[in-house]
């Protein structure tokens, strides 16, 4: 169940890897619009607060990419666990402000949330039988 739930974070972290290329590289571009539905004036007004929130996301990701890689490389999986769970919960979290507050966002959110809440739920399952 733990390795389950370190592969869940993993992949939640590339996913945030790859909307932090989205909102930083690729916010303007004709990828980047037609993925979160903006015209090309909306893109240019809001690239500076998508360069922020790109960020945002990285740092999520490479929290919690810390963790996989500390609970898998280490004797100190507790160290390595709270590191996921603070990375893929804050994914969480993130998704669900989304999903609640932006109801035309919400297959956004639920794309943007499924890795973490599996994650959690796995992982959380696993460490507690462990």
């Amino acid at each position: 169940m733990i390795i389950a739930g370190l592969v869940l974070a993993a992949l939640a972290t590339l996913l945030h890897v790859y909307i932090f290329v989205l909102e930083v590289f690729l916010w303007t571009a004709p990828q980047g619009r037609k993925t979160f539905g903006t015209t090309e004036e909306e893109a240019v007004v809001t690239k500076s607060l998508a360069f922020n929130q790109g960020f945002y996301n990285l740092f999520l990701a490479i929290v919690a990419a810390i963790g996989v890689i500390v609970s898998f490389a280490s004797d100190n999986t507790a160290v390595g666990y709270a590191l996921v769970f603070a990375g893929v919960g804050s994914m969480l979290g993130a998704a669900l402000v989304l999903f609640l507050s932006a109801p035309d966002k919400r297959p956004a959110s639920i794309k943007q949330g499924v890795f973490p809440l599996l994650s959690v739920i796995v992982l959380g399952i696993g460490v507690a039988i462990a």
